[in-house]
């Protein structure tokens, strides 16, 4: 019996191997099809091929008795190396000029990832900080692009004591709210303004599927292969109004940063056994227990600028804290029928969104639970 075991693992470990070989075929085909997209200036990421590949790959696995969820997962994982490979290669340069970008804070953490980007596609970086703050003069001199990437308290600082620009220099920032920087930006320069705002950190590996979102302001035809670059690096554009966005960003950023804030608080007040939470939660609440992890494992003072930010935050916050007063003499109540009237408007609120959600958290959590040691 142990012999024959022996045998069936070599025997899988010998097809393991071939796989990977396969694997390492594959993805040097996908070096080749980076260099073509470079010379065509496609962009990094297709959606219509991605789906259209998913959807003939799991009809594949189905006709010949494999599961269609296995044979996603397998491919959505070789997706992400191949355009982390692809995302090394190089990009096609959608602006004809020089391309001369100087960004203010490009020493930060965001800025050395757009400083990578720009260069990838063949463009002249100069990062400034506050030791070169001396060299903005000639720096900016003869810029395509200028770019604010400075913390949101140093944001309207740094923008009113930008040198002039050229005429048809591009002024943008990267601030997570939008209204002040943009007003300030059209202010300080009279060429083409837009308001970026990437919506991932700084250790993403690549911008494939992620978000940028751009708020109009001056000029938009002047600065479009500007957002047709970061198309080209993968990135999805979100347009929207300034008042807009951040009234979405006081619910996506201020209000559930301080959700995960208080709730991090109330565990280390209540010292609660951290070890035995993590062995004892369901791959749902590990998730949910990371993300609050996940937090205080960043810069505090980045999280300090963002949740105060503006007044509208604070009030967003106070008026939680009024409901979830509310909720709690609920509770007291012992009113199970309020409880499950609440739930039901929340749900049909939710619509269809809350089917979506569920489908989607299921591949979430068995990533989870692979993870699990």
């Amino acid at each position: 019996m142990t012999t024959d075991l022996n045998t069936l693992r070599e025997q899988i470990d010998e097809l393991d191997h071939s796989l990977l070989s396969l694997l390492e075929k594959r993805l040097n085909l996908v070096n080749q099809v980076g260099v073509i997209k470079d010379q065509l200036g496609l962009p990094l990421y297709s959606p219509e091929r991605e789906s259209l590949m998913i959807k003939d790959r799991r009809d594949y696995a189905k006709k010949h008795g494999l599961s269609p969820e296995l044979a996603e997962d397998i491919l959505r994982r070789i997706f992400r190396e191949a355009y982390n490979r692809e995302n090394n290669e190089g990009f096609k340069k959608t602006f004809s000029g020089k391309g001369k970008i100087v960004i203010f804070g490009g020493n930060g953490l965001m800025g050395r990832l757009f400083t990578r980007l720009f260069s990838l596609s063949g463009y002249q970086v100069k990062a400034l900080g506050s030791k070169t703050w001396h060299e903005a003069p000639d720096a900016v001199a003869d810029a395509d692009v200028v770019i604010v990437s400075v913390p949101i308290n140093k944001t309207l600082e740094i923008i009113a004591q930008l040198p002039p620009l050229p005429k048809e220099c591009i002024l943008t920032d990267f601030t997570s709210i939008k209204q002040q920087p943009l007003s300030a930006m059209l202010d300080k320069h009279d060429g083409p303004v837009v308001g970026l705002h990437p919506m991932f950190g700084p250790d993403v590996p690549n911008l494939t599927k992620q978000v940028v979102v751009a708020c109009d302001g001056r000029y938009p035809e002047k600065y479009q292969w500007l957002l047709s670059q970061m198309q080209v690096w993968g990135a999805h554009l979100y347009k929207i109004a300034a008042l807009d966005h951040d009234r979405s960003m006081s619910f996506i950023q201020a209000l559930r940063h301080f959700s995960s804030f208080s709730y991090g608080v109330n565990l280390q007040q209540e010292q609660a056994n951290l070890d035995q939470l993590v062995a004892l939660s369901s791959p749902i609440y590990r998730l949910e227990l990371m993300m609050v992890g996940r937090l205080f494992a960043q810069d505090p003072q980045l999280y300090a600028d963002i949740i105060m930010s503006s007044t509208q935050n604070i009030s967003l916050i106070k008026r939680y804290y009024e409901r979830l007063g509310e909720l709690i003499k609920l509770l007291e109540s012992g009113d199970k029928t309020t409880f499950i009237k609440n739930f039901n408007e929340v749900s049909a609120w939710f619509g269809e969104y809350a089917q979506r959600f569920m489908n989607e958290s299921r591949t979430l959590l068995k990533l989870a639970n692979d993870n699990r040691i």
